[in-house]
């Protein structure tokens, strides 16, 4: 069994490229593989190994002068689901398109305890999930409001629009994959005039360990070739449904048709059926990859190539 880490520390890296290169060559020689960002605001990173490759490299980070205390989210896989490492330099370590947003000035940490008792005790609140929709639309929390987003940097316009829509007196709860996203959108909140934000501390995945995943529906999209986690362990339907059969599903696939490449909801039966592809028009395309059937859902490369050339103006999401 693997173990598979995810974490973030904002704390100031006075030259990013030399601690990028120092980095890399200890990843390197340590075996660990999965993406790091390093820029001047910090590290953000998701990586795979063994228990003693993991616990290596988390003694190795919190020993350099401002990065204790870092908050890793554990899962374990039964495969390292990264195809290689990499680690480089970033401008943002999340990327919001927005200069002076100081995750110091964000809003309060509700641990996952906190964050469950205020879900079950209080009724007046609005709750904001701060992943991309493809994200949410096969898992959120009851009750969040779900942007119609493709990209985390699309936050700043959507809440230009929100915020005429909700009380700035209520209290806000938010929350993403691990964290890193609602450090920096809360500080946008803050500065549009609401007091009481908060966020869920290490996201879905320390909730999901912590607390079991109650109040929350579907699975967790992670940005590796797993694609999808369990959350709650006593629900684990799907909320969504497979874009070719309708039925429920929550599995994703690219077209199979390299000129689309969509990712998209496909169950194994929608799969089969249309050879991979997210339409007919594709599966007539003369640029369709041969569909093999009997491996199209095992740990998905061509998922991973596929987002990797888009991650520059994605966040890391983190996947955490």
């Amino acid at each position: 069994m693997y173990e598979v880490i995810l974490y973030y520390k904002f704390n100031e890296i006075e030259d990013p490229e030399t601690f990028c290169e120092e980095h890399k060559a200890f990843c390197k020689e340590l075996g660990v593989k999965g993406r790091i960002y390093i820029g001047e605001e910090g590290i953000n990173g998701t990586l795979g190994g063994t228990p003693e490759q993991v616990t290596k490299y988390k003694e190795h980070l919190t020993t350099i002068p401002g990065f204790d205390g870092i908050d890793f989210k554990t899962d374990t896989s039964e495969y390292v689901p990264f195809a290689k490492l990499k680690c480089k330099t970033r401008d943002e370590l999340v990327a919001i398109h927005k200069e002076g947003v100081d995750p110091d000035d964000g809003g309060a940490y509700l641990e996952p305890e906190e964050w469950k008792q205020v879900m079950e005790s209080e009724e007046d609140y609005v709750l904001i999930d701060v992943r991309n929709d493809y994200e949410s639309k096969i898992g959120h929390f009851e009750g969040a409001v779900t942007p119609k987003v493709e990209n985390f940097y699309e936050f700043p316009d959507w809440l230009e629009e929100f915020e005429n829509k909700v009380d700035k007196d209520k209290k806000v709860l938010m929350y993403c994959t691990g964290g890193i996203r609602c450090e920096k959108f809360s500080v946008l909140m803050k500065e549009k005039g609401w007091d009481d934000v908060n966020q869920l501390h290490g996201g879905i995945l320390r909730y999901a360990h912590e607390e079991g995943g109650d109040h929350y529906k579907g699975k967790c999209f992670v940005f590796d070739d797993r694609l999808v986690v369990p959350v709650n362990e006593d629900d684990m339907d799907p909320i969504a449904e497979c874009e070719i059969t309708g039925k429920p599903a929550d599995t994703y696939i690219n077209c199979a048709n390299m000129e689309c490449n969509k990712l998209f909801v496909c169950s194994e039966e929608g799969a089969r059926k249309m050879e991979g592809c997210c339409s007919e028009e594709c599966r007539q395309s003369e640029y369709k990859r041969p569909f093999d059937p009997e491996n199209a859902f095992r740990p998905f490369r061509k998922w991973y190539n596929y987002f990797d050339e888009d991650f520059k103006e994605r966040e890391v999401e983190e996947k955490q």
